[in-house]
C-alpha cells in the first residue's frame, strides 16, 4: 500500500500534523501551502501531501484553487462538528472555548433527545441505555479508563441515535469525541460523580418507562455536571 493510501500511517500522520497546525494557529486564515512543500517538510511523497490536502478540504480548512494553490479558510468555513477538528481544537490553546462550545451544544442537544427516546427509541436501543448504565457502575471507581469511557459512548450514542431524529442522531459523532477527549486528555476524574452515574440511571430508567420529561430532567443534570467537573480538573492542571 502506498504511503497516498487513505489510512496509512504516513497519510493519517500527515493529516493530523496539518490539521492540528492550522486549528493552533500554526497556518492562520489565509495561508498559502504548496503542496511540494508539504511534502519535503513532512517526509512524504507529493502524492501523500495531495490526498492529505484533499481531506483537509472535505474539511472545510483548505481550499484548492486553480492557479491559485491551497488557501488555509478561517474557522467560520470549517465543519467544526467533524470529530477531527474537534480532537485538533481540544489538544491545543483553543481547549476551554471548545469545551464551552460543545458543553452548550450538548445542553441544548442531549435533554431533547432524552425526551424524544422516551417514546421513540427500538427495544435493541433500550437493552443498550441500561446495559451501558450497568457497566459505568461498574467501572466508576476507573471513571479515567477505558471501559468507563465505552460504556459512557455506548449510553450518549443509544440516547441520540433512540431519539428518532436523523439530526440528533448525526451528532452522536460529536458527543463521542467530546467524551473520548475528555480521557484523553485527562479531564475525567478517577472516580465518577456517583450523582453523575445514578442520573445516567434515571435516564436509562425513565426511558425504558416512557417517562419523557423525567428523561430530559436528569440528561440536563448529567451534561451541566459534566461541564463542571471538567472545568474543575483543567483548572487544578493549570494550576
Amino acid at each position: 500500500m502506498s504511503d497516498a493510501s487513505h489510512g496509512s500511517p504516513v497519510h493519517d500522520a500527515l493529516v493530523d500534523r496539518l490539521g492540528a497546525a492550522i486549528v493552533h494557529g500554526e497556518y492562520p486564515a489565509g495561508t498559502r501551502l504548496v503542496t511540494g512543500e508539504l511534502a519535503d517538510e513532512s517526509g512524504s511523497s507529493r502524492s501523500a501531501a495531495r490526498e492529505a490536502v484533499r481531506v483537509l478540504e472535505s474539511l472545510g480548512m483548505v481550499e484548492v484553487r486553480r492557479k491559485a494553490g491551497i488557501a488555509v479558510l478561517p474557522v467560520d468555513r470549517w465543519n467544526v462538528y467533524a470529530p477531527e477538528i474537534i480532537a485538533w481544537r481540544l489538544d491545543g490553546p483553543g481547549r476551554d472555548r471548545q469545551l464551552s462550545e460543545l458543553s452548550q451544544l450538548r445542553g441544548a442537544v442531549e435533554p431533547l433527545a432524552a425526551r424524544l427516546a422516551a417514546s421513540e427509541a427500538t427495544e435493541q436501543q433500550r437493552h443498550d441505555l441500561m446495559a451501558a448504565v450497568v457497566e459505568m457502575a461498574r467501572a466508576e471507581h476507573a471513571a479515567h479508563e477505558d471501559d468507563y469511557l465505552r460504556a459512557d459512548i455506548l449510553f450518549h450514542r443509544s440516547l441520540l441515535v433512540g431519539s428518532g431524529n436523523s439530526m440528533l442522531a448525526a451528532l452522536a459523532d460529536v458527543v463521542e469525541a467530546v467524551l473520548v477527549g475528555r480521557t484523553a486528555h485527562a479531564l475525567m476524574p478517577h472516580d465518577a460523580n456517583p450523582d453523575a452515574v445514578r442520573w445516567h440511571h434515571d435516564v436509562a430508567f425513565a426511558v425504558v418507562s416512557g417517562r419523557g420529561d423525567e428523561a430530559a430532567a436528569a440528561m440536563t443534570r448529567i451534561v451541566a455536571e459534566a461541564d463542571q467537573a471538567m472545568q474543575a480538573v483543567a483548572a487544578e492542571s493549570a494550576r
